[in-house]
């Protein structure tokens, strides 16, 4: 990995900086995320905007800073280190692509404008038979005269309780395999015949049910082309995987830097407990972990803004989302454990670590899907 460049060096420092001021206690923290029962803070999302970084890579005539992939991996790295509270600008920005890509220009002044202004986009693919195998998909949008009618549900779905618009993707038809006939919707969270149910999980309020009712939407609410909804989720899942990857690097270092400072001041026995060999060899496998996933994630994104010949980016991609949602659970649960009572107690971070880190393990694709598509990259 080359180093950064000056002005990325420049990028990092300021959103260390940003957080250190907005959420650098528990108490800021707990304000913007009524008490850590919201997982996402608007308020925040809306602040990181007025710095141009709540949409870092989308194109400037889009309202976008028209960054590159390095330079969003440094935003959500340094975010996530520092505990903002703004998971799900990862999926934001993960939606955004999407629309940047294949939605009409309307579609992208108006969404894309609204990302860069600091609101939460929501993507609609799960459902209660379709998590892994999306295209298992059953959620049907039809045809009516003027535009499209969609009935079905959708689950665990990120953001839509703050969105003004889900991106949704249903079944339009069946073709010769499973994922033939899905097609991709914009569907504003206003609409009638849609109903959002928030779920209670780990995390806190972050995913939800959704369900559509004869909800209709007119003929241009379709993104990209009818039928083709699959081959435009596949075009942005690399990017998606190193999103998550980037994140969970920056939750990795936190949980790692909490962990350190704890076993460095607390002493038992006359002694600091990170002195003791039994901790003190669980630190060094972990700071060498977390350096391996640190250069992994910027050979990735580096590889994604300047592919090399012969790169198979989607095994890379897949390699690096796996990696750094493993470590950051190993270092999240390693650091409690070091940590003792300390570490298992809420008014301390780790719990919090904990639980972010778990949830990276399952969603954007299981780490389980994750060695799939590596393994099948390698001809298994």
């Amino acid at each position: 990995m080359s180093t950064l460049s000056e002005e990325q060096l420049a990028l990092a420092a300021s959103v260390r900086e940003f957080c250190q001021r907005e959420v650098g206690s528990k108490e800021q923290r707990d304000r913007l995320t009524n008490g850590g029962r919201e997982g996402h803070s608007l308020e925040l999302n809306r602040k990181v905007a007025e710095f141009g970084w709540a949409a870092i890579n989308m194109p400037e005539e889009y309202g976008g800073s028209g960054g590159n992939h390095v330079d969003l991996c440094v935003l959500l790295e340094e975010l996530a280190r520092g505990m903002a509270p703004l998971p799900w600008l990862g999926t934001s920005l993960i939606t955004g692509g999407i629309y940047n890509r294949f939605a009409s220009e309307e579609l992208k002044k108006t969404v894309l404008g609204r990302l860069a202004d600091g609101e939460a986009l929501a993507i609609a693919m799960s459902e209660p038979g379709a998590g892994s195998d999306v295209a298992a998909i059953s959620c049907r949008a039809e045809r009516t005269g003027d535009g499209w009618a969609i009935n079905g549900q959708k689950t665990w779905i990120t953001n839509a309780h703050q969105a003004d618009s889900i991106l949704l993707v249903a079944r339009t038809s069946r073709g010769e395999k499973p994922h033939h006939g899905l097609t991709m919707f914009h569907v504003p969270t206003g609409i009638e015949g849609l109903d959002i149910r928030g779920i209670d999980t780990l995390n806190g309020a972050e995913v939800n049910d959704v369900f559509f009712t004869d909800c209709k939407v007119p003929a241009d609410a379709v993104i990209g082309e009818v039928d083709q909804g699959w081959y435009q989720l596949m075009a942005g899942l690399d990017t998606e995987r190193l999103i998550l990857a980037a994140q969970m690097l920056g939750t990795a270092e936190r949980a790692f830097d909490d962990c350190l400072k704890f076993v460095t001041e607390r002493s038992q026995f006359g002694s600091p407990v990170g002195s003791f060999q039994a901790l003190k060899h669980r630190i060094a496998d972990l700071a060498t972990e977390i350096e391996c996933v640190r250069l992994l994630v910027y050979s990735v994104a580096e590889q994604a803004d300047s592919p090399k010949p012969g790169a198979n980016l989607s095994r890379l991609s897949s390699m690096a989302k796996l990696k750094a949602s493993e470590v950051a659970k190993t270092a999240a649960l390693e650091g409690m454990q070091m940590m003792g009572g300390y570490g298992y107690s809420s008014e301390f971070p780790m719990v919090q670590h904990v639980r972010a880190a778990l949830g990276a393990t399952i969603y954007g694709g299981t780490n389980e899907i994750q060695r799939e598509i590596i393994g099948r990259s390698y001809g298994l």
